[in-house]
């Protein structure tokens, strides 16, 4: 079997030329992880203030940067995404760095406001890079092997977080460093890389009519794409929202769980997520993108069913909601992502990703609020309202059809006509 085999056997894209794009995806993902995660617990460890103070203070900055991608659209169009990218990098790294000299409220408004922009440009220009890494062929395979690295990264990050934050603050200390040398690192990988689809090539020409924010608000089409995938969004916040608090004090679980569901997301999205992408990589994005609302509805009514279970069912039923829960997020990462970039046309892509970075940005925002409120009127309450969002995303997303780089990329056809047995029920929807 042949190295080219064995890509494709694992729903592998052709890495060619790409080492250094998939190395910087790997060290973005590894500092994300790092800190992230425990940032609240960072600045308990290493100042005095109190718990509220932080709390409101990083809450303030992240604020501040949701109007971030809408500036990130600007710049993709007028520098192109690669220089963005490495931008932020560049001031995620300064962010992190500010993060030592942090000991007063107003300084972690800044540094919280300097990291989540970071955060929101790179996650806005990101997606265009995978279509110059792709060379407008193997979408869903390439978006797919990017969830998996990471998803990886980022578990690897935190593990390491973890074991930093029990050995004391100066470990603390020392990882902040570590994180911000990991964001520099990917900068200079990705100056380093040459993409085979040159970004600086000649562009259409811009008219006033085809230009700017105002033809990214005049396009439904990619309007009904943003709302559909706030549904999404809100389901992938239950992840670090609702989860823990469902288990330990809705259910009464024991606490192993939440860390059982948590670890079993992750080495399922990593071991299996280029799977899932090889066997969708011939179906329409749209179509599976609506499938993965379906999925996700059956996996919150299974969640929701555990209150009215016996205890001793509570544990495999997690498991089981778990288990359907990442097979709706395998099969909508890499289609959402896809879509989000093929819909958007080339000369403005900046903008259509900005727009479409703005449903995450406020997706978050408002999730801890939205589902915290739900579960305080009652434990069903929740579920219910994710699985009734993600259920009326399905028909926004059939109605996008196709996307258009989609139409006119090699082996588009043979997607058309091998379309069948993973999406025909979307058709009786």
């Amino acid at each position: 079997m042949t190295g080219r085999d064995l890509l494709d056997k694992w729903g592998l894209p052709d890495l060619t030329g790409n080492g250094r794009f998939v190395s910087a995806n790997v060290m973005d993902s590894l500092g994300n992880g790092l800190v992230l995660a425990f940032t609240v617990l960072y600045f308990t460890t290493t100042t005095s203030l109190s718990l509220g103070s932080i709390g409101a203070a990083l809450s303030l900055g992240q604020l501040l940067a949701l109007p971030t991608p809408v500036v990130a659209g600007l710049l993709i169009d007028r520098f192109g995404s690669r220089t963005v990218v490495i931008a932020a990098n560049v001031l995620s790294a300064i962010g992190f760095c500010a993060f030592l000299a942090a000991d007063s409220v107003w300084k972690i408004v800044v540094v919280q406001f300097v990291v989540q922009a970071g955060a929101s440009i790179y996650w806005t220009s990101s997606r265009s890079l995978v279509l110059l890494a792709a060379r407008r062929r193997d979408h869903a395979r390439w978006f797919g092997f990017v969830s998996a690295l990471r998803n990886i990264g980022g578990g690897f990050g935190a593990a390491v977080a973890s074991l930093a934050i029990a050995w004391g603050s100066d470990w603390v200390r020392a990882l902040i460093l570590a994180n911000a040398l990991s964001f520099v690192i990917a900068a200079c990988l990705l100056a380093g890389w040459r993409p085979a689809a040159e970004e600086d090539a000649p562009r259409p020409v811009r008219t006033a009519e085809s230009g700017g924010y105002g033809a990214v608000l005049r396009d439904m089409r990619y309007l009904r794409l943003v709302l559909a995938n706030l549904a999404f969004v809100l389901a992938a916040s239950m992840l670090p929202v609702l989860l823990a608090l469902y288990i330990t004090k809705v259910l009464h679980a024991a606490t192993w769980l939440v860390g059982a569901c948590m670890v079993g997301n992750m080495v399922l999205v990593a071991l299996v997520q280029t799977l899932v992408s090889r066997l969708i990589e011939r179906r329409r994005p749209a179509r599976v993108l609506a499938l993965a609302g379906v999925v996700n509805a059956v996996a919150f009514a299974v969640f929701g069913l555990l209150l009215a279970v016996p205890g001793w069912l509570v544990a495999g039923g997690l498991l089981l909601a778990m288990a359907v829960f990442t097979v709706a997020e395998m099969l909508s990462m890499p289609s959402s992502s896809e879509l989000s970039a093929s819909l958007a046309p080339d000369h403005i892509r900046g903008r259509y990703l900005g727009v479409f970075q703005l449903s995450w940005s406020l997706g978050n925002a408002v999730a801890p609020a939205v589902l915290t409120m739900l579960l305080g009127h009652g434990p069903a309450w929740p579920w219910v309202a994710l699985g009734a969002v993600n259920l009326l995303a399905v028909p926004l997303v059939l109605s996008l059809g196709d996307s258009a780089l989609g139409d006119s990329a090699p082996g588009n056809d043979v997607r058309k006509q091998q379309d069948q047995p993973l999406t025909d029920a979307m058709d009786h929807h």
